[in-house]
């Protein structure tokens, strides 16, 4: 598996944590269950979990805020999530018609792991892969979640599976094969180092704007260099969710602001938020706790408006490489109905320079 710093390229001026993944921030986990099979119908999906803390620090809840920049996605528990300022893992990602059986899943283990607990709004978010999957198959089941999920709770930091693997499977980026990528930025601030991750799946743009570092290499390695996927309307019809998390001691408000610069690095790559495109965004931190059953008032910290720049700015590099680690990592697949999409050939981008 390449990623874009394999290839010679380097993303931003700030350094990267340990694994460049989001899981430089710790606490946080990713699990993935990729299902891949030909019969009785093509399956090219799979589901992903971000965990926000190990699984037995649950009832500590994380300060949260998300951000939309086109809508036309969806990301459930986000309503709750902007009232309360609040967030409990885990997180799932997967295709759009399987939102609802990983978030019931999640409300299952959670019941499982608390019979206390009266009720649970968990986040999934979703992008479309019926290009490359037969979606109206619903080829996933409550046993792959669970398994995404025990990956997940099994992990304890490092490298993060990229490309085509859990919900990132079946998806396409800028008309190349896309999928799950990482990065991570340090941040210092007051003397104190801090970590910025981010995770994408990559599901959206056009060819033509797909640019690295500024240089418009989408429009040259155009499709006389890699064939385009059969059908246009893949540039238009995909999606992003990008879930960035930090140590940084921010609220509720300051994580909403810090999901805004999503929109900064998926720019810099090429998107800009197409019609057809749901591009929605989840920033958490992990500093600060919150008792789930807490009754008294609790002591929190939180990092100053004045020092707020350089997170934004490792919140935008982040995500930049992330979304070419995706492109990077995926490999070539052909699917539902002999569809192919290319990956992003390396020796091309070596080329570049």
């Amino acid at each position: 598996m390449a990623r874009l710093r394999d290839l010679g390229f380097t993303i931003g001026t700030m350094p990267t944590g340990v694994h460049n993944a989001i899981t430089d921030v710790s606490g946080v986990s990713v699990g993935h269950r990729t299902v891949v099979s030909d019969e009785p119908t093509v399956a090219r999906t799979g589901v992903t979990i971000v965990n926000t803390r190990p699984v037995g620090e649950r009832s500590d809840l994380c300060y949260g805020g998300y951000f939309s920049f086109n809508g036309n996605g969806e990301m459930t528990g986000s309503h709750w999530l902007e009232e309360s300022g609040l967030l409990s893992g885990p997180i799932g990602l997967t295709n759009t018609h399987q939102v609802g059986l990983v978030r019931d899943v999640l409300v299952a283990a959670e019941v499982e792991r608390d019979p206390n607990a009266s009720w649970c709004l968990p986040v999934v978010a979703e992008t479309y892969d019926g290009f490359l999957n037969d979606i109206d198959a619903f080829h996933l089941t409550a046993d792959d979640v669970r398994a995404a999920m025990d990956d997940a709770d099994s992990r304890a930091g490092g490298p993060v599976a990229e490309g085509n693997v859990g919900g990132g499977t079946g998806m396409v980026c800028h008309q190349f094969k896309g999928g799950i990528g990482t990065a991570s930025r340090q941040v210092e601030s007051g003397g104190i180092a801090y970590t910025v991750g981010a995770l994408v799946q990559a599901n959206y743009g056009s060819r033509d704007l797909l640019r690295l570092d500024g240089r418009p290499v989408g429009q040259e390695i155009d499709a006389s260099v890699t064939p385009l996927p059969t059908d246009p309307s893949v540039a238009d019809a995909g999606s992003i969710i990008v879930v960035l998390a930090t140590d940084a001691p921010l609220l509720a408000g300051q994580c909403k602001r810090l999901a805004r610069r999503a929109t900064v690095g998926l720019a810099r790559v090429g998107g800009t938020g197409g019609n057809g495109s749901g591009d929605i965004f989840l920033a958490f931190s992990t500093a600060n706790r919150v008792p789930l059953a807490a009754t008294e008032p609790t002591s929190v910290s939180t990092m100053p408006a004045g020092a707020m720049t350089p997170f934004f700015n490792a919140a935008a590099e982040a995500v930049e490489e992330s979304i070419w680690n995706a492109l990077c990592a995926a490999e070539t697949m052909t699917g539902h109905r002999g569809r192919i999409v290319h990956s992003i050939p390396h020796d091309q981008l070596l080329a570049l320079g």
